[in-house]
C-alpha cells in the first residue's frame, strides 16, 4: 500500500477486478453497499495490484495480486491477509483487513479489503518537513528499527501463527535455498549467469559463522525504508508494509536487512528511497543496532553475520529482475539499475566479513 497522494485514476480491466463482482461479494460480508467511487490506482514497490476505492460511506484499498498472475501470487496474498489479521490488535503498525476473499476463482485471484493508511511513501515523495530537519530523518530511522523489534517480540504462536512458516532449520536453509534460487535464472533466455564478484565466499563465510543458538519470531522479510509508509506530521512509522516476504523465521534478520539496504548518499541503492537517499541523515548503524535492544532482549553480537546475509539475500532477489530482463520479461534499464544495486550490496558484505 502506499502513500494517498500518489493515487491515479484508473479505468478497471474487468479481467483484473471486475467490480460488479466485487459488490456482490461484498453485499455477502455485510459491508455497505452503494456505487463504487473514486476508483484509483495505488503505485507501490511490488507489482501486486491496488485500487483504492469510496463504497457506502467507507473507504477501502483492494490488494491483489499482478495482472498476469505468477506460481505463488494467490498463496502470497493469501499468506499475507492471515497475517494481518493476526496482527490486528498488536502494538505491530500494519494495514488493517477489512474483509479477505481466499476463494481464487470469485475474480480469478486471491485478494483482500483493508483500510487506506494515511503516509507517505519514501519512493514517491518526502515532504518539506522531513527534507528540511536532518533530526527528523534521523527519527524516522530510529521509528523504523523499533518497528521491526516490537514485531520480532511478538509471541507468534500466541496470535494463531504457529502454522504460518517453518522456524526449523531456518538458517540452515538461508544459503542453499538462495544459491538455488541464484542457479535458476539461467533458465532466462539470454541470461549470461551471475556475475557477481563474491557469491561463493560470502555463501561460505556465513556457512562458517551462522549461528548456533536464536529465537523464532515473526520476520517481516523485506523491510527496507521503501516498503514502510511514514506520517506526514512527523518521524513516526505509519504502517509496515508489502509482507510478501513474510514468515516465521530470525527476526534478527528484519535489523540486518535494514542495515544492509540503509542508504547512503553517492550510491547506487540510494536511489531506491527518492529524495531521502541523497539528503541523508539517518541514524548510524551503530545507533539502530543500540535502538533496537531497547524493544528486544535479543542477543545482539552476531547482527554483523545477519546483515551479510541480508545482503547476500537481497541480492540474489534484485538478481532476478536482471535475469528476467535479458529474456523481456522486466526493462533493461530496471534489470541494470537493479543489478548494480546487487554488486554493492556484496560489496557491502565482503566489507562486513573483513
Amino acid at each position: 500500500m502506499c502513500d494517498m497522494s500518489v493515487a491515479q485514476p484508473v479505468e478497471v480491466d474487468r479481467e483484473v477486478v471486475d467490480f460488479s463482482i466485487v459488490g456482490k461479494w461484498m453485499d455477502e460480508q455485510g459491508l455497505p453497499a452503494g456505487d463504487f467511487e473514486g476508483v484509483t490506482s495505488l503505485g507501490g514497490g511490488t507489482q501486486n495490484i491496488m485500487l483504492r476505492f469510496d463504497r457506502g460511506g467507507r473507504s477501502y484499498v483492494l490488494r491483489r495480486g499482478p495482472r498476469h498472475l505468477r506460481a505463488k501470487s494467490n498463496e502470497v496474498i493469501r499468506r499475507e491477509s492471515v497475517l494481518l489479521r493476526a496482527l490486528d490488535g498488536t502494538e505491530v503498525r500494519a494495514p488493517r483487513v477489512i474483509a479477505a476473499c481466499t476463494d481464487e476463482s470469485v475474480i480469478g485471484a486471491v485478494f483482500y479489503l483493508m483500510e487506506p493508511i494515511v503516509g507517505f511513501n519514501l519512493q514517491n515523495e518526502l515532504p518539506d518537513l522531513h527534507a528540511g530537519d536532518p533530526e527528523i530523518r534521523r527519527q524516522m530511522g530510529l521509528s523504523a528499527v523499533e518497528a521491526i523489534a516490537r514485531l520480532g517480540a511478538i509471541d507468534y504462536r500466541a496470535i494463531g501463527l504457529s502454522d504460518y512458516g517453518k522456524p526449523e532449520g531456518f538458517l540452515e536453509r538461508q544459503v542453499p535455498r538462495w544459491l538455488g534460487e541464484l542457479e535458476s535464472y539461467s533458465a532466462n533466455a539470454g541470461y549470461p549467469g551471475p556475475e557477481i564478484p563474491g557469491v561463493t565466499q560470502v555463501g561460505e563465510w556465513l556457512e562458517r559463522n551462522r549461528p548456533q543458538r536464536w529465537t523464532p519470531g515473526i520476520l517481516h522479510g523485506d523491510c527496507h525504508l521503501a516498503n514502510i509508509m511514514f506520517t506526514y506530521d512527523g518521524p513516526e512509522v505509519a504502517a509496515l508494509v508489502d509482507w510478501e516476504m513474510s514468515t516465521i523465521g530470525d527476526p534478527l534478520l528484519d535489523l540486518g536487512w535494514q542495515l544492509a539496504t540503509r542508504p547512503v548518499p553517492g550510491t547506487t541503492g540510494s536511489a531506491l528511497v527518492g529524495r531521502l537517499g541523497a539528503a541523508g541523515g539517518l541514524p548510524t548503524p551503530e545507533e539502530m543496532i543500540e535502538h533496537y535492544g531497547r524493544f528486544s532482549d535479543r542477543d545482539l553480537s552476531a547482527v554483523p553475520w545477519y546483515t551479510v546475509l541480508a545482503c547476500f539475500k537481497l541480492g540474489i532477489v534484485l538478481e532476478g529482475t536482471h535475469a528476467r530482463a535479458f529474456a523481456g520479461e522486466a526493462p533493461k534499464q530496471v534489470g541494470d539499475f537493479l543489478h548494480a544495486v546487487t554488486l554493492e550490496l556484496f560489496e557491502k558484505a565482503c566489507e562486513l566479513m573483513e
